[in-house]
This record gives structure tokens, C-alpha cells and sequence, in this order.
């Protein structure tokens, strides 16, 4: 049995610089963590609320931009924090892709895959023009929802959220978890994905026999994947015990942003006026809205 505690502590890296790159993680991490009990051993299987059915990962770092589109470093002034590049976006799609290309195979129908392949191929040999290459519309897409039930995804942000729903065709209703979990408890890093698990399990979601499809990114860079099978009916509220009758809320606006005066000073609310330190103290003080 091996016991899996993940976090994020923000206090560590806090930046204390004026390098943009290196503030921004200052406004996107909030302090969480998560454990889970895993075991091989079958003498624990009733007890057990998941199977692991199948673990993908896909990590880029051979790529220059990518391994430096996160990093640990010092900024010109030798204060050490996380920079975030601008070739962040790029990366995370590029190893997204590399996972679901290496994660579809195992967890997919074969109906599916056939159906996909099968558009492919006729998208390569009609022409561009001819009426049933019209009829098929845009590039082919694989219908993950053939083989999953429940999408559990990385909220690092409302960007990345709605990139990974279009990318894999999803509702509302299958990113509601993530959003959710975003809006009461922020980007907690690699602890993220177990308060959006937590989340379906609160709402009553999760049956025995749903198939779960966790995805999540981390510097590297790198995305990883996990294909889970319920094993029974979930129904426990854990973190969200106090608060999930509350969600989803009426509206996401996030009631303590900020904008950006002239003179370089910003509006926190109608009454309060602050400085950037101020701002970062305001938004670690106030848990319901985020960063």
C-alpha cells in the first residue's frame, strides 16, 4: 500500500521581485494539498472506490521552449520564483496532444477508432472540394466519450479549461468540476484534480462502472493522464462537505479582481484603492474568489 500526499506551497517560491514573468505565479497558485491510498493488493478491492485502468504520460522537456516555459530561477536582481514564458500555451498543447495520441488506443472502442481512421483517410484522398469532403466538415475529431463517462481536468485556469473542453469536444456539464473547483479553490497544482474528483463524488456523479479520465499538465513540460473505473456508487462530500449545495453558483464573477490605473495603481474594489503587494495580500486573504 503506498500513501500519495500531493501540494502546493506557495510560500517557498513567492516572488518578491518586479520580473513579470516570475509575478505571475504569485496570482495563479493557492496553497492545497491532497493524499490518496493506493494498493495492489486484492485483499483490499471491496473497500476500494477506483481501479486504475490505465497511466499516460507525456513529458516534452527535450524541447528548449518547453523545458524553460516553466522553470525555477533567479531573476536579473538574483531573487529566486517560478517564470512562466509566453511559450507556455504552445507546450501544453504539444504535450497534450502527445498524450491523447498515445492514451486513445488504450481506452477507446474499437468501433470509435475505426470511425475516426476511417474519416482520415477519406479527408486524405478526396479532394478539398469534392461534395462528400464538403459534407464532412473540419478536420476529423476522436469522440472521447465513447470510452469515458467523467472528464476530471487540470483547472489551472478558465484558458486552460475551455481549451481542453473544445479540444475534446465537451459540454458545460462535463467541465463543470474543474470550473467549480477553480472558482471555490483555485489552481492547487498537482492536489487539483483530487478536489475536482472530489466534486463529481459530492454531486452524486459517479456510479460503479463509470469509466473517469483524469488529465492533468506540470512543468517539464509535461501532461499526464489516468483512466479510472469506479468500482461502486460514491456519494462522499469530502472537502466540499460545507459548500456543495452552494455549486454551481448563479455567476463565476470573480467579486475581488482588480484593473489597472494610469498612474500604475489599481482598484481592488468601488472603495479600495492598493498597490501590487497589497493586491496579492488581498486575493491569498480571501479563499471564495481567485487570484
Amino acid at each position: 500500500m503506498a500513501l500519495v500526499v500531493t501540494s502546493e506551497s506557495c510560500a517557498p517560491n513567492w516572488y518578491v521581485g518586479t520580473d513579470k514573468s516570475m509575478m505571475l505565479g504569485n496570482c495563479l497558485f493557492r496553497c492545497g494539498g491532497a493524499a490518496a491510498l493506493l494498493t495492489n493488493d486484492r485483499a483490499f478491492r471491496a473497500r476500494a472506490k477506483m481501479e486504475l485502468r490505465c497511466l499516460v504520460r507525456a513529458n516534452i522537456g527535450a524541447h528548449d521552449d518547453a523545458h524553460a516555459a516553466a522553470v525555477h530561477r533567479e531573476d536579473a536582481d538574483g531573487r529566486l520564483g517560478v517564470s512562466l514564458s509566453k511559450a507556455l500555451p504552445k507546450a501544453a498543447v504539444r504535450a497534450f496532444t502527445e498524450n491523447l495520441q498515445r492514451l486513445a488506443p488504450r481506452i477507446l472502442p474499437a468501433r470509435e477508432l475505426a470511425r475516426f481512421a476511417s474519416r482520415l483517410l477519406l479527408r486524405k484522398l478526396l479532394p478539398a472540394g469534392t461534395p462528400r469532403n464538403k459534407h464532412a466538415g473540419g478536420s476529423p475529431k476522436i469522440d472521447f466519450k465513447a470510452g469515458v463517462d467523467h472528464f476530471c481536468l487540470h483547472p489551472g485556469g478558465t484558458a486552460v479549461i475551455e481549451a481542453v473542453r473544445k479540444s475534446l469536444g465537451l459540454t458545460a456539464h462535463d467541465v463543470e468540476p474543474a470550473r467549480m473547483t477553480l472558482h471555490r479553490w483555485g489552481n492547487t497544482s498537482a492536489s487539483s484534480l483530487w478536489y475536482v474528483l472530489s466534486y463529481m463524488e459530492a454531486k452524486r456523479r459517479l456510479k460503479r462502472g463509470d469509466r473517469v479520465l483524469m488529465v492533468t499538465f506540470g512543468s517539464g513540460f509535461k501532461c499526464n493522464s489516468c483512466y479510472w473505473e469506479v468500482t461502486r456508487d460514491l456519494a462522499d462530500a469530502g472537502a466540499w462537505e460545507d459548500c456543495i449545495d452552494q455549486y454551481p453558483p448563479e455567476t463565476l464573477v470573480n467579486p475581488f479582481s482588480f484593473w489597472c490605473r494610469p498612474d500604475c495603481t489599481f482598484v481592488y474594489s468601488p472603495m479600495q484603492t492598493c498597490t501590487v503587494p497589497a493586491i496579492l495580500s488581498c486575493c491569498l486573504l480571501h479563499p471564495a474568489g481567485n487570484s
